[in-house]
C-alpha cells in the first residue's frame, strides 16, 4: 500500500473515530481481568515460544460487538487479550467471531452467542509456515450468553474459561492455553483501552501483505480518533 494511500485510510479512521467519540471498530463492549495459563502446543513444536513455553501472565480481556446491532441480534463478535508480560511489551491477540473450519477461519460470520469459536481472520507467518490463532469455548465453561450484559453476569457469577489455540491453514486446533475472566473493569477504563493487533503481535509471528497494513492504518487511525496512546512493541522478523 503506497504511503498516500496509507495516510488517508488513517486520517479517514480518525475522523470517524472523532465523529463518533468512540472506537471505528467494536465500540460497543466490556472488559474484564483475566488470567492466562500457557501449557504450550501439543504436537509439533511452532517455533513461537509464546505458543510452545509454560507460562502465566496478568491479562486484559474485552469482549465486544462489531456493530453494534441490538442484545440478541447476530454481529461480528470479538474478543481481545491482552498478555501484560512485564518487563517485556505486550502482547495483543483480536480475533472475531468465524468457523472453526478450515474454509472458514478467514470469514467474520455473525452471530448471537459470545459463546464460540473465534480466530484472527487474517493468517501469522512464523518463518515460511503458516497459522492462525484462535479463541475457542471450553466446554467445562459457563455459558457466555448473548449479550454484553449476560457476558457480565456470567463472570460476575463464575470465572468462565477462553481456550487458546493455533493451527495451520488446514490442520487442526491445538490448544495451546487458557483465559480465565475476572471480575469487570469500570466503562472508563474500557474506553481508555487501546489494542494494537500488528504492533503487538506474539514475538516469533509476523503479519505481513496489503491487508495487515490497511488494519494497522485502521487502528492507528481510530486510537488517534479518539484521543487513545498504545505500548507498541518492537517489530519482529
Amino acid at each position: 500500500m503506497s504511503a498516500p494511500i496509507s495516510a488517508a485510510v488513517e486520517r479517514a479512521a480518525a475522523a470517524l473515530a472523532r465523529l463518533r467519540h468512540a472506537r471505528l471498530l467494536h465500540p460497543a463492549g466490556r472488559t474484564f481481568a483475566g488470567d492466562a495459563l500457557i501449557w504450550g502446543t501439543p504436537g509439533p513444536p511452532t517455533g513461537v515460544p509464546l505458543l510452545c513455553l509454560p507460562g502465566r501472565f496478568p491479562a486484559t480481556v474485552r469482549l465486544s460487538k462489531g456493530v453494534p446491532t441490538p442484545a440478541g441480534w447476530p454481529d461480528v463478535l470479538g474478543v481481545g487479550i491482552r498478555l501484560h508480560r512485564e518487563p517485556e511489551p505486550p502482547v495483543d491477540l483480536l480475533v472475531s467471531s468465524s468457523g472453526a473450519a478450515p474454509v472458514l477461519r478467514n470469514l467474520p460470520l455473525p452471530r448471537r452467542r459470545f459463546t464460540g469459536t473465534y480466530t484472527s481472520i487474517m493468517s501469522f507467518r512464523a518463518g515460511a509456515r503458516r497459522l492462525f490463532l484462535a479463541v475457542l469455548a471450553d466446554p467445562d465453561s459457563p455459558d457466555l450468553g448473548r449479550s454484553l450484559a449476560e457476558a457480565g453476569a456470567v463472570v460476575a457469577a463464575d470465572a468462565p474459561r477462553l481456550v487458546l489455540a493455533v493451527a495451520s491453514a488446514v490442520g487442526p486446533w491445538r490448544p495451546f492455553g487458557e483465559v480465565r475472566l475476572d471480575g469487570e473493569r469500570d466503562a472508563r477504563e474500557d474506553a481508555a483501552l487501546a489494542f494494537d493487533p500488528v504492533g503487538n503481535v506474539p514475538p516469533g509471528l509476523r503479519l505481513a501483505g496489503p491487508l495487515a497494513r490497511l488494519r494497522d492504518d485502521s487502528y492507528r487511525g481510530s486510537r488517534r480518533g479518539r484521543g487513545t496512546a498504545v505500548s507498541r512493541a518492537a517489530r519482529r522478523g
